[in-house]
């Protein structure tokens, strides 16, 4: 009774229980710990702060519970800074767990910094997936469809290699300068096994250069030399690496940079080694969940990657109309807006990433974006204006440009010994984009302009703080767990960056500064999948400049052996669909801004001028919704996100808004209605099931490319249910407008 007549509690008592948790902030505690997360959307603002662990506790204490056990239980229940009892206590507080579920759900919150890393089988596992995996991919980059053997792939099958290595290797010791090693000193472990994926992880994806390299030989026939190749993939590559390795205090070491992406192999490696050879009890362990999982994907896929590939594209309105215009239009995948919504192939549903794995209010966004900027104002440009930008006389939606004929931009007619020129182009034709493609530059430019402005209001303060931080200061317990190793100095990645602009010739723009605000104005984007806090940074660091350097001599002597000895490569008759598919989208783009140029297109006077207030558009938007979310900061304002409303749909037209609605409607389900509904499965099993569909998808199509498809020119199954799709206006790209005289767009241009 004594307590309940007091006018204030201690901030370090607790409150009785028959007392109500507020989740409206009314006291100035409350709103200050409200504003200082309100610029995280991952962050929950409406759970109860909970009790803090000071460094006290922290280092009296040092036992720590194994988030992978029983993992979903600790909803709610992690400790959260409390700015009232520090008032009380001068000890420097900490998180002795993530804040963010998905987060818990995927990384161990333990460390052993004695587990070997540096080993023989690491090395040797990563140089020989790192080769294998770079030279299959940039091998088959070039064809349609392609074969993708993804990181996830690489992550598995190197978990039972490690662990044969680990039987057949001799664990006798060597002392070699004063230092004791062994080809096996132990049970192949969880960091060695990450060391592995991430080489695999800077490999798979090849080198963005080669595209370069492809278009100069194939499309303006220049003659490189080696040395010329060899250095410009690996200046280009190590100066990425070298640029995010100095940004690493603002996009790595805060604990809100939770990069989505990386969580699905950090899952996948718990699963693997927490449950070796174990058994759970009461649910069915994640392992045996994923090979489950990975199983059913491989078989279903099947059906609609080879036996029934309309389930794939599934434009079904189109079936029933297949030469109505407007319907081919609206629900078409290929040339349309892909309001048909529903497919039944993971490839498709995942084309621009899992869905699983990005959080639901930038999926909220995005397909935001998609309703109202492609399937609103689109259709209204095509059909209700379509002679302003000629949009009418093209498909909707396509990833090529055109010339006044309709057909696909002939880049070789306005090419002159590798040269563009223009008196070729004024013989030949403008270039025209179709309304999608139209709108996405729009959406582009916006997304410049209010990345800027998001970040000033959002995250200027913070910015300037994290100029003066370091890994120190940051409280979450994966950072505590990372000062047990020595940071890489920041003079290594200003020696690679240095580097790699003196070989490439490079400089520093404003495009590199656009890339370090965006790590802060989309935090929940998956922009990176190496990022891995458990293994020592130095070695992180050795080990991603080695694969990289290893990368770019796999790729160029690849690349090279191919153009020297397939036939016809890059042309439309190409063998085996050699045709590069992605080398001629790049080669567009060359001629569209390196040879036509932005100045006849988007000046005053150009065709594309008004696309230009993109950047007005916006440096504008973000404004009102950040006053809103001011104003009422537990409502879903706070969860608007312009950069991601207008940057989340930057991969239309090459993926379409099919491809984005069924992305969405599946994150709907699983990051939100059973996020909701049923936390604790989510939180055991949702990573898990993003890994085995991804998994089972690339090792069937692994499968079915050397079984049926390449041997002997492969076997094709024509029925109904693989040509329906295919027999349809949206597949054909036919237009709503046909030219009486042929020809379209302007009399004359230059």
């Amino acid at each position: 009774m004594e307590d309940d007549l007091k006018p204030y509690m201690s901030s370090n008592e607790e409150l009785p229980q028959y007392v109500r948790r507020r989740t409206v902030p009314d006291v100035p505690e409350d709103v200050d710990y409200v504003m200082d997360h309100l610029n995280d959307p991952n962050f929950d603002l409406k759970k109860p702060m909970g009790k803090p662990i000071s460094s006290e506790s922290f280092r009296a204490d040092k036992t720590y519970a194994d988030s992978d056990a029983d993992v979903e239980s600790s909803d709610g229940r992690y400790s959260a800074p409390s700015r009232a009892g520090s008032r009380n206590s001068t000890a420097i507080e900490f998180d002795d767990e993530s804040p963010y579920p998905e987060v818990r759900a995927a990384v161990s919150s333990v460390d052993d910094p004695l587990m070997p890393v540096n080993t023989f089988r690491m090395w040797f596992l990563g140089i020989f997936l790192t080769i294998l995996l770079a030279g299959v991919n940039q091998g088959f980059e070039y064809r349609a469809p392609s074969v993708f053997i993804t990181g996830i792939i690489g992550q598995l099958i190197s978990l039972p290699m490690g662990k044969f290595m680990e039987w057949v290797l001799p664990s006798t010791q060597f002392r070699t300068f004063g230092r004791v090693w062994s080809f096996n000193p132990g049970p192949f472990n969880i960091k060695e096994h990450v060391c592995v994926t991430v080489m695999i992880n800077v490999a798979y994806i090849g080198a963005y250069a080669t595209d370069v390299l492809a278009t100069q030989q194939m499309y303006y026939n220049q003659q490189l030399p080696w040395g010329y190749q060899i250095l410009l993939i690996l200046g280009t590559q190590t100066f990425g690496f070298g640029l995010g390795g100095m940004l690493r205090q603002f996009v790595v070491w805060p604990s809100s940079m939770i990069w989505p992406s990386a969580l699905v192999n950090s899952a996948l490696f718990n699963t693997l080694h927490k449950n070796y050879g174990k058994r759970d009890r009461g649910h069915m362990t994640r392992e045996r969940f994923f090979f489950i999982a990975c199983a059913c994907s491989f078989v279903w896929y099947w059906v609609p990657g080879y036996l029934f590939t309309a389930l794939s594209i599934f434009n079904w309105v189109c079936w029933i109309a297949p030469t109505n215009t407007t319907v081919n239009t609206l629900f078409g995948t290929n040339t349309g807006l892909g309001m048909s919504i529903l497919t039944f192939d993971w490839a498709q549903i995942s084309f621009i990433g899992s869905p699983l794995v990005t959080p639901w209010w930038s999926e909220m966004n995005t397909i935001a974006s998609v309703m109202i900027c492609f399937w609103f104002v689109v259709p209204i440009m095509y059909c209700k204006y379509p002679n302003v930008l000629f949009t009418g006389y093209l498909p909707i939606s396509a990833y090529v440009s055109f010339d006044n004929t309709g057909m696909p931009y002939n880049i070789s007619a306005v090419v002159n010994d590798g040269q563009f020129d223009p008196e070729l182009y004024a013989a030949y034709s403008p270039i025209f984009m179709t309304a999608a493609l139209c709108m996405a530059y729009f959406v582009s430019f916006a997304s410049f302009g209010a990345i800027f402005t998001h970040t000033f209001l959002w995250f200027g303060r913070d910015i300037v703080r994290r100029f003066r931080s370091s890994l120190k200061d940051e409280r979450d317990v994966h950072s505590r767990l990372m000062q047990s190793y020595p940071e890489v100095p920041v003079w290594w990645y200003i020696t690679v960056g240095v580097l790699s602009t003196a070989i490439t010739n490079q400089h520093f723009a404003l495009q590199v500064v656009e890339e370090m605000i965006a790590g802060y104005a989309l935090p929940g984007k998956p922009i990176a999948n190496i990022i891995f806090k458990a293994d020592p940074p130095r070695m992180m660091f050795t080990i991603q400049m080695v694969s990289c350097v290893i990368t770019c001599f796999v790729v160029t002597v690849v690349q090279s052996w191919m153009f020297g000895n397939i036939a016809g490569i890059c042309t439309p008759d190409a063998p085996d669909s050699f045709v590069c598919p992605s080398t001629s989208v790049f080669a567009t783009a060359s001629i569209t801004w390196g040879g036509i140029g932005p100045a006849r297109l988007f000046s005053p006077g150009g065709l594309y001028n008004p696309l230009l207030y993109g950047f007005l558009f916006g440096a504008l938007a973000p404004i009102p919704f950040y006053y809103l979310a001011r104003r009422y900061p537990l409502s879903y304002w706070r969860y608007i996100n312009i950069p991601v409303f207008c940057g989340g749909v930057s991969a239309i037209p090459a993926a379409s808004a099919y491809n984005y609605a069924a992305w969405a409607l599946t994150g709907f389900i699983f990051n939100f209605a059973i996020r909701r509904r049923h936390f604790r499965w989510w939180m055991r099993y949702n990573y898990i099931l993003s890994a085995a569909l991804d998994a089972g998808v690339a090792l069937c199509l692994v499968v079915i490319f050397f079984t049926v498809q390449y041997p002997k020119g492969g076997i094709e199954l024509n029925w109904w249910g693989n040509v329906v799709w295919q027999n349809t206006n949206d597949a054909m790209g036919v237009p709503r407008l046909i030219s009486e005289t042929g020809t379209f767009g302007p009399t004359s241009w230059s």
